[in-house]
């Protein structure tokens, strides 16, 4: 019964044309695609690009739907309504309907750590799942099906984009470091002219702290969290390296051994690198890392 009335409520949404745009999206010759696979800090450039834009009335969880949306929570005919150039907030795998991209990729170990409290909160695991439990089935891409594996995710932007002008991949850990220099390479590539002061303000305006304070208020009300738990955190560590501390090392192993090649690539050291002998990995091997 239970999927019977979901199947209804969606072929319902569809005919009165209100199912979320997603890849069936509109696209046109002067879009900007924020892209990213999820819990890579896409919500976090959002901030920093509708804070840069919007100068007037900085971005909070209340309004960063309407000036950067995301393409899962609206149907197309609201989305081609928008005054263009839109700045749209995507996971899409590699679209070649896209043009200027800017693409955040993060360190697959932190993603996982990400997706599994994120998981939690969204109540798709139980708190008593494991970490450990967890990896296999976040190697699978079963929490994210639409948008397939990290690596499958990344690869397929990576290997088709890298390098053109209207592509801009940035590292989740290296804006981290340097949030305004990179914010600077953004403005570059949307054309807007932006001095040190009004960068410096987009970055303090889109601060973890600030962030924070903003979901506290408001998440009961934004549409990615309103129908989550409320005494787990959107917005976390907001930090690189975390898996150090909570991934055990057989899960770290599982990951490089999988998607090492990629992540070498993309500049991440292997704490197992082919040798075999271990780097430095925070969890002893076979803890829970909970």
């Amino acid at each position: 019964m239970a999927e019977a009335w979901k199947r209804l409520k969606y072929a319902t949404r569809l005919l009165l044309r209100k199912n979320p745009a997603g890849r069936g999206l509109t696209v046109f010759p002067d879009d900007v695609f924020l892209v990213s696979y999820p819990r890579s800090g896409n919500t976090w450039t959002r901030f920093l690009i509708g804070n840069l834009i919007y100068d007037a009335e900085p971005i909070t969880f209340a309004n960063v739907e309407s000036r950067i949306p995301e393409i899962y929570l609206f149907p197309d005919p609201k989305l081609r309504s928008l005054a263009r150039p839109r700045v749209l907030k995507s996971h899409e795998y590699f679209d070649p309907r896209y043009g200027t991209t800017i693409y955040i990729v993060r360190d697959p170990r932190d993603v996982a750590v990400s997706t599994y409290h994120y998981s939690i909160k969204r109540r798709d695991i139980p708190d008593d799942c494991s970490i450990a439990a967890f990896i296999p089935r976040f190697l699978r891409g079963e929490f994210f099906v639409d948008w397939g594996t990290w690596a499958e995710h990344v690869a397929s932007w990576h290997s088709t984009r890298n390098g053109r002008n209207d592509f801009l991949l940035l590292r989740y850990e290296d804006m981290l470091q340097e949030p305004v220099e990179h914010l600077r390479k953004i403005s570059s590539l949307l054309h807007i002219g932006a001095d040190s002061e009004r960068l410096n303000r987009a970055v303090e305006l889109s601060s973890a702290r600030r962030m924070r304070e903003l979901e506290q208020a408001q998440s009961k009300n934004w549409k990615l969290t309103q129908n989550t738990r409320q005494d787990k955190p959107f917005v976390r560590k907001a930090k690189d390296g975390t898996w150090h501390e909570e991934l055990p090392a057989d899960c770290v192993q599982l990951l490089e051994d999988a998607w090492g090649g990629l992540m070498t690539t993309l500049g991440y050291p292997l704490a197992y690198p082919k040798t075999g002998h271990p780097v430095h990995v925070g969890v002893p091997l076979g803890s829970s890392g909970t």
